[in-house]
């Protein structure tokens, strides 16, 4: 596992997002043979999407041949909904690039029989080649997705019930209101995520400071399900100095060390 660790979310997000697009250009896609590409929600990525929104502006990386799959969304509010998934990634990223709309896709929350939908997300999937990048964020308990703790580690796109932690930390997304979070959500599992070819997450925050703890140094557990990623052959954190306050010194000077003569993804670009 690569470990990058940057000064803020501000130099972090850019990381990440010139590793994206350097990945996707990289890659020369076409509309035979694509880039797939997994998304999340909330509030880590959002940094992120807009450094991609930026990039692609200035002509570094298109997505026009770009197939997208989200992680989750919200069961029983409509798509149209402020703070549905579906709204938060066309509002903060998909109208802002070239993406075609029938590349998009998202979790129906609101289909008639949601394990069909979940099976069939899996499908589409699989359909589309298998993921090439996955991007993600962690919850401070340590959930990838709505993978809360507990959930098997080999895991699939399923529905799945919230914890109250998870609707206490999403309220501040519904006014503070915790009674507007939805309690269920469908969800990729952990073994989906797991699947892509690269799994790149993001820690951003003091609040996330125990979450990557766990994720770098504690051992393989469904009780935080970011572990999972210690067996991933490629799966890399970038993370911000705040974050990194619960690992040991030695780790922390480790993988500073190790990335040190790394090539920054932005001079791929």
């Amino acid at each position: 596992m690569r470990v990058i660790i940057e000064p803020d979310y501000e130099t972090l997000s850019k990381w990440a997002a010139c590793y994206i697009a350097a990945k996707i250009s990289k890659s020369n896609p076409t509309a035979e043979r694509p880039f797939v590409l997994g998304l999340p929600t909330g509030s880590s990525p959002l940094g992120t999407y807009g450094e991609l929104v930026r990039l692609h502006r200035g002509g570094a990386v298109s997505f026009k041949n770009v197939i997208t799959f989200n992680m989750d969304e919200y069961a029983g509010i409509p798509r149209e909904h402020p703070e549905s998934y579906h709204s938060f990634m066309w509002n903060n990223f998909f109208s802002h690039i070239d993406i075609q709309e029938k590349n998009v896709n998202i979790l129906n929350g609101n289909a008639v029989d949601l394990e069909a939908e979940c099976a069939g997300y899996e499908e589409r999937i699989k359909g589309a080649g298998g993921i090439d990048l996955f991007l993600g964020g962690i919850g401070p308990d340590g959930h990838v997705a709505f993978n809360e703790p507990g959930s098997s580690l080999s895991s699939r796109t399923r529905v799945k019930s919230l914890t109250a932690d998870t609707i206490i930390a999403n309220s501040r997304f519904f006014g503070g209101d915790v009674s507007r979070v939805p309690g269920t959500a469908l969800t990729v599992g952990v073994g989906t995520v797991m699947d892509a070819k690269e799994v790149l997450i993001i820690a951003n925050g003091h609040g996330k400071a125990r979450a990557l703890q766990q994720a770098i140094e504690g051992g393989i557990s469904q009780m935080w399900t970011i572990t999972a990623l210690q067996m991933h052959p490629k799966g890399i954190i970038v993370c911000d100095e705040a974050a990194c306050a619960e690992i040991k010194v030695g780790t922390y000077n480790y993988f500073k060390d190790i990335e040190k003569n790394s090539l920054n993804p932005e001079n791929l670009l």
